[in-house]
């Protein structure tokens, strides 16, 4: 049997394309998802690329809430058997606003779904994996979880706890055969930030300006990252943050 594959918010933007990159390797893919339209549209798009007999599923899930995420497990362990690597990319950004300006409901949206819902599927991960005795991990982490952000300051928070959960837990399980990482992305062109842009919420030429490489990156360019880091390719590196910045993280 292929190995196993869990993608939260697997549906869009760069889950996406580490579930179609992993498929086409001949490995199962489940990914999950809280919008069941997007989640049917990625498997039709996932299952076009597979190969070596990989199995993709989708399953509805909203990774805030604790008893979901463990069915969701329960789930997949149950058809599969076991979950060789996993990829924490769930996660949301909902307000631009100077800290004291911001909003304490949307503050607390984020921490419920970018930082309790990564944790409570790390929790399922590791010990699924324990049981295995082997696993890799990676999470979704941001420039903004290595830096300050000005207009960013409750999104920055949850991304800073999110490398603080990897390099942690990293060392937890060291000794495991279980790898934990993380990537820390710069602006990408997701099909959100496209709409953003459309819309005029941003303005693409100040995005590009903050990357000394003077543009966004792709889905790709950051699913590869994480394939690799999933992959024995990467079997010496733990509680590793990986930048795919563009060069941000190097001024």
């Amino acid at each position: 049997m292929s190995k196993v594959a869990l993608i939260t918010g697997g549906a869009t933007g760069i889950g996406k394309s580490v579930a179609k990159i992993l498929a086409a390797r001949g490995i199962t893919v489940v990914i999950s998802g809280r919008r069941e339209a997007e989640g049917t549209k990625a498997l039709n798009e996932i299952e076009a690329v597979a190969q070596g007999g990989a199995v993709v599923r989708f399953i509805k899930n909203d990774v805030s809430q604790e008893d979901q995420v463990q069915k969701l497990f329960e789930d997949v362990v149950s058809e599969f058997g076991r979950i060789d690597m996993a990829v924490n990319n769930a996660g949301i950004s909902n307000e631009n606003k100077a800290v004291g300006d911001s909003d304490s409901t949307a503050f607390k949206t984020m921490l419920d779904i970018n930082v309790l819902g990564l944790y409570y599927c790390m929790k399922q991960e590791i010990r699924q994996m324990s049981r295995q005795g082997a696993g890799s991990i990676v999470n979704l982490a941001s420039i903004a979880g290595l830096n300050g952000i000005a207009w960013a300051g409750p999104y920055a928070a949850t991304k800073h706890a999110v490398v603080g959960l990897t390099k942690s837990g990293a060392l937890d399980y060291a000794t495991q055969n279980i790898r934990i990482n993380a990537v820390a992305p710069g602006a990408i062109r997701t099909d959100l930030i496209e709409a953003q842009i459309a819309l005029g919420q941003y303005d693409e030429q100040m995005i590009s300006a903050i990357h000394p490489m003077q543009r966004m990156g792709t889905p790709d360019e950051v699913a590869n990252a994480i394939c690799w880091l999933l992959s024995e390719e990467a079997s010496f590196v733990t509680g590793h943050v990986l930048s795919v910045d563009g060069g941000f993280d190097a001024k």
